[in-house]
């Protein structure tokens, strides 16, 4: 994800008085907004559509880093030996 450090860093007093011009452009770039207060980043803003994505790709890697631990552990399975056990379990035949 991209910042543009002189377009993306608003304070907290910029964002009381243009709340609509921060708005639009937060939705129209997709990067999100740092908010300062004192000088110091206190909170960022981030379109909700990006925001969904951001999430979606972190519980996926979340699930990919386990599955290599499992691999890693030794937790595997032969694909051939699941997919008999699957079938057997939901009574599919061949």
């Amino acid at each position: 994800m991209s910042l543009s450090i002189s377009e993306d860093i608003k304070t907290v007093s910029d964002l009381k008085k243009k709340t609509n011009e921060i708005f639009k452009q937060l939705h129209h770039t997709g990067r999100p907004i740092v908010v300062t207060v004192n000088g110091k980043p206190d909170a960022i803003l981030m379109d909700v559509n990006v925001f969904e994505k951001k999430m979606k790709a972190l519980n996926l890697g979340l699930l990919l880093a386990q599955a290599e631990k499992d691999v890693k552990d030794g937790r595997t399975k032969d694909a051939r030996i699941f997919l008999k056990e699957i079938k057997k379990s939901a009574k599919i035949s061949s």
